[in-house]
């Protein structure tokens, strides 16, 4: 339990590198116990923190991701039937990216190749709510406990909601030219090592010249909630006393537009003035899963009915997941 404890604080979490930047922000005569130098070693820690473990992580997943190519995963979901084709679907959007516009158009050629299409709304909810970075990103702030128990959840939301549109027989909804667009068949290259380490850096420089910005703005963000918005207000909003905070949470982050790395540092700081855990992760869920952008997209794909029956499978899964992460917390705090 030490070691793991250390790997938490020290090694995810970077407890060091917090206090090594105190020491030189009070070495250059900054006061870290006020209100602005608090923010200033909240925002550097932060920022650097969250680009690193971006880069590790995008670096490995998509080191992974180059013994995955759509085709290849087109061929492994293929052979799976019924309910464990959509727990497939869900375990392999872990390893896809973090953003939820880029997982719609693997969704588009999944579908396309003839996929069923709850097979592959279970792909596209998982991919960008319960992704290997959530897990270990998770695990740096809020413990191992709490970031295995959110993905497990996650991946039931997702099979649920795949199951449920395909029983309802929502392939009618699917736009015409995604059925006939013929799907991701194509040759499979052969990839060597140096391949694979060439196409991980190459996705994680992209990745990150992507969302640094939206990390730069989550983390200033979450440096103004923990330094500067009085613990009172949150607590109000937030916390247990307001019983419709998990839903004021979500309907906050279904318009916005970000991923896990620039969601974190605000959900940090939520939950230190005084949020239940509940409505941080569902506003975490919501932001991640369905933003805007990745809606206005999937129209293109989809029509209305369809769209709002994974708009509302989403929304009711986070809020659930969102209310039973509060009742329990006296577990994971």
């Amino acid at each position: 339990m030490k070691i793991w404890q250390w790997v938490q604080d020290e090694l995810l979490g970077m407890h060091w590198l917090n206090e090594a930047i105190g020491a030189g922000l009070q070495a250059l005569g900054v006061d870290t116990a006020g209100r602005l130098g608090a923010s200033v070693q909240f925002f550097l820690y932060d920022t650097v923190k969250i680009t690193v473990l971006l880069c590790v992580l995008i670096f490995g997943i998509s080191y992974i991701q180059s013994f995955f190519p759509p085709e290849r995963s087109k061929r492994i979901l293929g052979r799976f039937r019924g309910l464990w084709a959509n727990v497939a679907a869900a375990l392999l959007g872990t390893v896809t990216p973090f953003c939820s516009c880029s997982s719609i158009p693997l969704f588009m050629g999944f579908t396309g190749a003839g996929l069923p299409v709850g097979v592959t709304f279970s792909f596209l909810i998982s991919s960008p709510m319960v992704d290997l970075g959530s897990l270990v990103l998770l695990t740096s702030i809020f413990g191992a406990r709490v970031a295995v128990v959110y993905v497990v959840l996650g991946l039931v939301v997702a099979v649920a909601g795949g199951v449920l549109i395909q029983k309802l027989g929502m392939e009618r909804y699917v736009e015409p030219f995604i059925l006939s667009a013929g799907g991701v068949d194509v040759s499979l290259p052969h990839l060597t090592q140096r391949d694979r380490l060439t196409y991980a850096r190459a996705q994680m420089t992209g990745t990150l010249k992507k969302v640094f910005p939206y990390i730069l703005a989550g983390v200033g963000v979450g440096a103004v909630i923990h330094n500067w918005i009085p613990a009172g207000w949150v607590e109000a909003l937030l916390g247990g006393s307001n019983p419709l905070g998990v839903l004021l949470a979500v309907v906050v982050g279904v318009p916005m537009y970000a991923d896990i790395f620039g969601t974190i540092p605000v959900a940090e700081a939520l939950l230190a003035k005084g949020a239940q855990l509940g409505t941080v992760l569902a506003f975490m869920m919501a932001v991640t899963t369905l933003s805007l952008p990745s809606l206005i997209m999937l129209r293109k794909a989809v029509r209305p009915p369809l769209l709002a029956l994974f708009v509302g499978v989403c929304v009711a899964g986070i809020v659930a997941v969102g209310y039973l992460f509060n009742a329990l917390q006296v577990f994971f705090i």
